[in-house]
């Protein structure tokens, strides 16, 4: 009799494969899927690696020394470049007097780098002249640093007791009278704070325009009223309150009455009731 022996195939002896993951292929999924690790695994890892290999570069002073030697290179290619030097300044609204003064103030060696220049310091140093009321300062194209002057107005010489000095309409000192010889024929005032009262001061200049030559100036009494001189005639006395319309009364009895002409030393106008010669 013949035995016959059945063999296996190969698919018979091996049990059937498990499709489910193992334990520590579902802990990677699993961690992958976290937000915070994927963030830290594509950006915290290559920044750890730059800022390692920046620390370890940086850990030389020869290194870090010419770098710095670089970049200083760098910048002053980029300086140096015609296009950024300046080599001449125009002042515009200044009188010649002032624009010398602002030239030997500012005192810049042309040409000069633009990135040299610090505007806002030139500014304020243009600014602490006397006569300069604001200054704007700009570097136009072709290599051109444009000084913008806004001069303070003479209007009136003030008599102080540290000398005789031009000021504008607010009081503000422009230049000692020696320095402009040329202003004399501006009114005059005189007296301690004269200066803070430099709009009324104009105000009464104004009204006292039909005296003519005959008007010497304005005296500040105690730093609250003021007296007019005159050339020819009384010294008139304002009162410390409104006294533009005491001396528009004193005008208006001088064209009615020739009051100014007559043979008097003062005209009192302090008290408002009356007026007293």
């Amino acid at each position: 009799m013949r035995t016959l022996i059945a063999r296996r195939t190969p698919a018979q002896n091996s049990a059937p494969r498990d499709p489910a993951p193992s334990r520590l292929t579902y802990r990677a999924q699993r961690l992958w899927l976290t937000p915070l690790f994927r963030s830290l695994l594509r950006v915290g890892v290559p920044a750890f690696v730059i800022a390692g290999g920046l620390g370890l570069y940086a850990s030389d002073p020869g290194n870090i020394q010419r770098l710095q030697d670089s970049v200083a290179e760098m910048r002053r290619s980029i300086e140096d470049r015609p296009e950024f030097r300046v080599t001449l300044m125009s002042i515009e609204g200044a009188t010649p007097v002032l624009a010398e003064e602002v030239r030997a103030t500012l005192a810049l060696d042309f040409p000069v780098s633009s990135f040299d220049l610090d505007l806002l310091r030139l500014r304020d140093r243009v600014e602490e002249i006397r006569a300069v009321e604001r200054a704007e300062l700009r570097v136009r194209a072709g290599g051109e640093l444009a000084v913008t002057i806004t001069e303070r107005r003479p209007a009136m010489i003030w008599q102080a007791r540290e000398g005789v000095w031009i000021v504008d309409a607010g009081g503000e000192r422009v230049a000692p009278l020696m320095a402009r010889p040329q202003m004399t024929h501006l009114p005059v005032m005189s007296g301690d704070g004269a200066n803070l009262a430099a709009d009324e001061a104009m105000a009464l200049f104004d009204v006292a325009r039909p005296l003519g030559e005959r008007l010497r100036g304005l005296v500040r009494m105690g730093e609250r009223r003021w007296d007019v001189v005159l050339a020819e005639g009384p010294r008139i006395l304002l009162p410390a309150e409104d006294p533009v319309t005491a001396l528009e009364r004193v005008l208006a009895l001088h064209d009615a009455q020739e009051l100014l002409d007559r043979d008097v030393l003062r005209v009192d106008l302090r008290d408002g009731e009356r007026t007293v010669l």
